[in-house]
């Protein structure tokens, strides 16, 4: 009797060992690991692909990992909603009701995903935005995430669940229901991933990886094997719609590790890290381009202290993002200056600088449509002479005249008109004059919906 204590002692002595081991290994990623896997509207477009998006997320589970699983509406969902509320509403709708409304469309694929999951043997549970404890500011259409309280999502993982979050949305302190703006998927992805600190981060799309440029236009363009945080960042915030800007700044700030691969095939992917390797020869990482750009000038403001700060002060008070801004020299006591701004912003950014004029006391204002941002981006420009020369030799060469431009260490942009010009073109002589182009046949599953 006294034996048959001692073996079962055992036992349980040998098992809670195993179980330390387990869970040592699920922290440190040498065996079994926490994982978040991100898939975007296309990779879950119809109930094929959701079934497939299911197999490989149970072929990760069944390898032994934690999987939290953030999805993208399906398809189309987000601009069928949006169609269906202009049919409704005349001119903007309500953004409290616009959120409450784009909101469904992942809960719609969340509920499928959990279902596609039961149906091949594993437990999984699905949760919004809000059930899984993403707080934001008090903002609809472009909220920032807050804070994140995941002790649901924690627990259900300690209960063997795959747990499917909705993307793209959170919620107020007040429980008001808000939106991440496009792309926000990606960001409750990385930030969910540091908020559970979770061991990777993987975000599948339809293309492979992470590539010079865009591989759709571009069919040389080379695939990046890893590229730094602020590469990343800088291609991001200039139009490469691979990841969107706040999910790599979540990213390098709490150093969460991220690739990006694709839903279609099992390749290699990018790896998203603080410091990546430069390639022999290889100055310009990637170029990317922004065609939802509108320039906005005032000409003839009084040249006193504080202009400016009025100008932007006032649009950052409605929520506008302004990007370049030139201001030209002072000439009879008067200056002009110009700024860039996104299309869907015109019109409110005109607005309240109509409500600031006798404030200001310009003469007049003019904006521009109809024109592209193009940039290139890499750590080695800054000691790299000619980089800018090259950028400006072939846009002329090209017949093409350079509106705006900036600067910084790692990137450079150039406004052009894109009525009169072929982007194509541009882009293409732009990665063949900085040594980018390769051999190799990009992988392109679908367009993506950055969601």
């Amino acid at each position: 009797m006294i034996q048959q204590v001692f073996l079962t002692t055992d036992v349980q002595f040998y098992a809670i060992i195993l179980n330390c081991y387990a869970l040592v290994c699920v922290r440190s990623g040498s065996a079994l690991s926490l994982i978040v896997m991100k898939f975007g509207g296309s990779s879950v477009g119809d109930a094929e692909r959701m079934k497939r998006v299911a197999k490989r997320i149970v072929e990760r589970k069944q390898a032994g990992h934690s999987c939290v699983v953030v999805v993208s509406a399906m398809g189309d969902t987000t601009d069928d909603l949006i169609d269906l509320s202009k049919q409704i509403y005349d001119g903007a709708p309500p953004a409290r009701e616009m959120d409450m409304l784009l909101t469904t469309g992942e809960q719609v694929s969340v509920a499928l995903l959990s279902m596609a999951i039961h149906n091949l043997g594993e437990q999984a549970v699905s949760y919004t935005g809000w059930q899984s404890g993403i707080y934001t500011e008090a903002v609809h259409g472009k909220a920032r995430i807050s804070d994140i309280q995941p002790q649901r999502v924690l627990n259900a993982i300690e209960q063997g669940n795959v747990v499917i979050v909705a993307g793209f949305q959170g919620m107020t302190e007040a429980g008001e229901i808000t939106t991440l703006g496009r792309g926000g998927s990606d960001t409750t992805a990385v930030a969910l991933a540091a908020a559970i600190k979770a061991d990777l981060c993987e975000i599948y799309t339809d293309v492979d990886g992470i590539y010079s440029t865009d591989p759709r236009i571009v069919k040389v363009a080379r695939k990046l094997n890893e590229i730094s945080y602020d590469e990343m960042l800088e291609l991001a915030n200039l139009g490469a719609a691979v990841l969107h800007p706040r999910a790599v700044e979540y990213a390098k700030n709490y150093n969460v590790t991220l690739v990006v691969r694709s839903s279609f095939t099992y390749n290699e992917g990018t790896n998203v890290k603080e410091e990546a390797v430069m390639e022999q020869g290889i100055v310009v990482r990637g170029i990317a381009y922004d065609k939802n750009v509108a320039r906005i000038s005032i000409l003839g403001v009084p040249e006193k202290p504080g202009q400016l700060a009025k100008v932007f002060i006032s649009l950052a008070e409605v929520q506008i993002d302004v990007d370049i801004i030139v201001q030209s020299g002072v000439i009879n006591g008067s200056a002009d200056f110009s700024f860039t701004t996104t299309l869907a912003d015109r019109e409110r950014a005109l607005a309240v600088i109509e409500q600031i004029r006798e404030e200001i006391g310009y003469r007049e204002v003019t904006s521009e449509v109809n024109l592209v941002k193009v940039s290139i981006v890499g750590a080695g420009m800054v000691s790299t002479p000619g980089v800018a020369a090259t950028m400006f030799k072939v846009i002329s060469d090209l017949g093409i005249s350079i509106s705006l431009v900036s600067t910084s260490e790692i990137k450079m942009s150039c406004v052009i008109d894109n009525s009169n010009s072929n982007l194509t073109e541009v882009i293409s002589a732009l990665h063949t004059a900085y040594g980018l182009d390769t051999t190799e046949q990009a992988f392109v599953g679908g367009p993506e919906d950055r969601r």
